[in-house]
């Protein structure tokens, strides 16, 4: 079975081990896929222990089982990844976790910061993301232009119309 988070792995060579505790997580990213996985197997138990410690005040485990449960789980993008390597400290991840809640489609984008502490990774806190904007690398196409399709017409005769 193809792994949750997206990776192309399977679910037991990536991020099974990782929720079971049979291995920590190696760097920021890797937990972050793990915790997305969590939420898809519905693991709470995995999703409290892998918080840093001084968040764990603010977690509502029957509110992320519900969340978990009552959700169907669409995929993961990871968006960018500072620090949170082997061999770093802190880390932080930015990704859009997609999913359907109540018949809702809603991307879920946020830049979550890890946390090592005694060798192990942790969730500290999440901040929402913000949308880029797109930035356009091609000419503008304007309504008198000849169209790009070829025809041979002007694009508001064409294509812009």
């Amino acid at each position: 079975m193809e792994c949750h988070c997206g990776s192309g792995k399977t679910f037991a060579e990536c991020c099974e081990p990782v929720i079971k505790g049979e291995r920590p997580a190696a760097t920021a990213e890797e937990l972050m896929r793990a915790r997305y996985a969590a939420f898809v197997t519905a693991d709470v138990d995995f999703l409290t222990e892998s918080m840093h410690p001084d968040s764990r005040q603010d977690n509502d485990p029957e509110g992320t089982r519900d969340w978990a449960e009552n959700s169907e789980w669409l995929g993961l993008q990871i968006l960018n990844v500072t620090g949170g390597g082997p061999d770093d400290e802190t880390g932080e991840v930015e990704f859009i976790a997609s999913f359907e809640y109540g018949g809702e489609f809603s991307p879920y984008h946020e830049i979550g910061t890890f946390e090592k502490l005694e060798g192990r990774w942790y969730f500290k806190e999440g901040r929402p993301g913000v949308q880029k904007p797109v930035t356009r690398t091609e000419p503008r196409v304007g309504r008198n232009d000849p169209c790009p399709c070829g025809s041979g017409r002007k694009y508001k005769r064409c294509c812009g119309a």
